[in-house]
């Protein structure tokens, strides 16, 4: 099993989501994080003065795949957030040791 934590931009959760439930995803944590990479964050400009955001809004996907889908999965993460601009983010993947339901008290794969 795997745990699979991806960086996105806001704006693409959608297409992320959808394109997981293609691939047969049927669970994913959101939330939202700052943060910035590369691009070191921009200047906006409020009434007239200007200012640096240096964290970027940003949202944390993270799921648990069974070994099997793992490549569906984080093609499918691509795939949806992918702009071809700077800060469309990162796919990091982790080994799982263990999953239990805790409703049924399943462990393992059958847990996912």
């Amino acid at each position: 099993m795997k745990w699979i934590v991806a960086i996105i931009k806001p704006f693409k959760l959608d297409e992320v989501r959808e394109a997981l439930t293609s691939v047969g995803i049927s669970g994913i944590t959101v939330s939202e994080v700052r943060g910035f990479g590369r691009q070191k964050g921009h200047t906006e400009l409020y009434r007239g003065a200007e200012y640096r955001v240096d964290f970027l809004p940003k949202l944390k996907v993270e799921l648990a795949v069974d070994d099997s889908i793992l490549e569906q999965a984080v093609e499918a993460i691509q795939k949806g957030a992918k702009t071809s601009k700077i800060g469309d983010g990162k796919i990091f993947v982790y080994d799982l040791e263990s999953a239990v339901r805790i409703r049924t008290g399943e462990s393992g794969p059958s847990a996912l």
